[in-house]
């Protein structure tokens, strides 16, 4: 079974669609592949679906949910090119103990695909092995055709596991950008940085870049700019100073020094990214 859920969801198997169009049985489809190999509880379900309320028909509704997803999967199984598949739709969308579990057999996630590409970028840079690393972390990105399950109406269990896929992707991409700073291209980086800190007005992070990219560029002003923009927005939305390294930042602009290699460490991890 093949997942896509970076963008809009698609699950197949053997190549053929098993995506319901309609909303309910498709947030149990969309719950069932985000946790792929693994048992999605009942409850997990019901919350998702009706929130803390569930109606008394919950686990009659959510057992049609269910089967209507098998008969998709059993007409692709019927699919089967070589005719040697013994399984059946049960064996696919298994009924586990106090729950459900979408079994991919080997199939390609595309979520999982990043994580992987995404890991070793974050070990090629670690190692300062910069070119690998904006590979990796180039194609880990490319994978994202648009917001996680774009056409998914989420809800409680969905909509947090969206959140911490744009959590995911804007690390990537924060580091893709350092590695890239690394290898001098940051002239190349000032359209992107450019419409990124307008979308993301309070990351700390993609603003250090766009001032050191800037600063390099030889827009000095147009870097103290930013962070006073940055500081302006930390200030208003959440009451709070940039942070100490982008402090540091700034005051290296202001010098007119050229900032050391690393001099944004620090800015990068999750705990430190702020998204308006």
């Amino acid at each position: 079974m093949d997942i896509d859920a970076l963008g809009v969801l698609a699950v197949s198997e053997n190549g053929v669609s098993v995506t319901p169009s309609a909303p309910k049985p498709r947030q149990v489809l969309a719950m069932l592949a985000l946790h792929a190999d693994q048992v999605v509880s009942v409850p997990s379900l019901f919350e998702e679906l009706w929130g803390e309320e569930p109606p008394r028909s919950a686990r009659t509704t959510l057992q049609t949910y269910v089967l209507q997803l098998r008969e998709a999967i059993a007409g692709a199984l019927t699919h089967d090119a070589h005719g040697s598949s013994p399984r059946t739709a049960k064996d696919v969308l298994v009924t586990a103990s106090g729950g459900y579990l979408l079994r991919t057999s080997g199939g390609a996630s595309d979520v999982r695909r990043f994580e992987t590409l995404a890991g070793l970028g974050y070990r090629a840079m670690e190692a300062g092995d910069f070119p690998q690393a904006a590979r990796q972390l180039r194609d880990a990105l490319a994978l994202w055709k648009g917001p996680a399950l774009a056409d998914v109406q989420p809800g409680p269990w969905l909509e947090m596991q969206v959140r911490q896929l744009e959590e995911s992707r804007l690390c990537a991409l924060s580091q893709r950008l350092e590695a890239d700073l690394r290898l001098g291209r940051h002239r190349e980086l000032l359209a992107e940085l450019t419409v990124l800190v307008s979308r993301y007005r309070t990351h700390e992070s993609l603003c250090g870049q766009f001032m050191t990219a800037l600063h390099r560029s030889g827009r000095r002003s147009e870097a103290l700019d930013a962070f006073q923009r940055l500081r302006r927005a930390l200030v208003r939305d959440f009451g709070i100073e940039p942070s100490a390294a982008l402090k540091r930042l700034q005051q290296s602009i202001l010098l007119t020094r050229p900032e050391p290699a690393g001099a944004l460490h620090g800015l990068h991890g999750k705990e430190l990214i702020r998204v308006s």
